[in-house]
């Protein structure tokens, strides 16, 4: 393995990396990076989101999406965006005291928090870390309105701190499910949960009083983007209660196309073409007809954005 631009903070590395970690037993496979990291709450530059601030106690993510938007983040640490995102897990193992330290009421004004918006933070490495857990009680003990976008039902772990959270006022859980069609499922995000277990999630989490919402996304042009499959996916998750429901079509940045580009090939080399031609000259298809303006961003609009460079 490479270097890592972490392991020399004193010649521009960006992290003190505490230890390598082998999983076993159920993290076989994966390799866990602690690291005592400097900061946790992360500025999100610019006003294209309805948040200003994200926390992301994860970097890389065993759920294997084929199509991650946060793929080209692992690059920043010398690492590759393919099997390396999958399988080497940054974790900072400090994150729950560096949220306590900055949202204490002397210094942090209230500001919402958003997770999950650059890799999943009930990831399988919060069934180990519990860091996730951690940073929602400091959360929810100083009343701080948040937002978490998942694609794993591990967040029903949490769900007395997600209904304490509502009952004191803005919340929200969000959950990613692009199909549910088992093939397609199974293909383009092997390691989460299947997506009619998120529907129930949904579920358990509104009859909680819990407010929540979905990402439809990404629909995937030949695998998932009949107009039946989509509907079928928003029909359940309404019927399930969530409150919003949102369909974005998959983007293709740099680093990410590469890689996608290189499993469609070898999944679906009868689909090669046509998005060689859907994407030649652009990362987003168009979202939106000519001549009509374009709605104000929302916590779902996270996962069409770039994602943080140091989240």
């Amino acid at each position: 393995m490479a270097d890592l631009r972490w392991s020399a903070p004193s010649e521009g590395g960006l992290f003190e990396l505490t230890r390598r970690v082998p999983g076993r037993g159920q993290y076989r496979g994966l390799v866990f990076h602690e690291i005592e990291a400097k900061t946790v709450l992360n500025r999100v530059p610019g006003n294209f989101l309805p948040f200003d601030w994200t926390i992301n106690p994860y970097r890389g993510c065993s759920h294997a999406c084929v199509y991650c938007f946060a793929r080209p983040t692992h690059e920043y640490l010398g690492l590759d965006t393919a099997s390396d995102f999958d399988t080497q897990i940054v974790v900072k193992i400090n994150a729950v005291e560096l949220t306590r330290a900055a949202t204490s009421p002397a210094r942090w004004p209230g500001h919402p928090i958003a997770m999950g918006t650059n890799t999943d933070p009930y990831q399988p490495a919060e069934g180990r870390y519990r860091l996730t857990r951690g940073i929602l009680e400091v959360l929810v003990e100083r009343g701080n309105p948040f937002n978490i976008l998942t694609k794993s039902t591990l967040a029903l772990r949490d769900i007395d701190l997600f209904a304490e959270a509502a009952r004191q006022g803005d919340v929200t859980v969000s959950f990613s499910i692009g199909t549910l069609d088992p093939d397609v499922w199974r293909e383009t995000e092997p390691g989460t949960p299947h997506p009619l277990r998120r529907v129930e999630a949904i579920a358990r989490l509104s009859e909680a009083g819990v407010p929540t919402g979905v990402l439809v996304a990404p629909i995937i042009p030949g695998l998932s983007d009949r107009p039946e499959q989509v509907a079928e996916v928003e029909k359940a998750c309404r019927e399930a209660g969530a409150g919003s429901v949102h369909a974005i079509r998959l983007h293709l940045r740099p680093g990410v196309r590469d890689h996608f580009m290189g499993w469609l090939n070898g999944a679906h080399p009868e689909l090669t073409r046509t998005y060689g031609e859907l994407y030649r000259d652009r990362v987003y298809l168009p979202r939106h007809p000519r001549g009509r303006a374009r709605p104000r961003p929302t916590m779902e609009d996270a996962a069409t954005q770039p994602a943080l460079p140091f989240g």
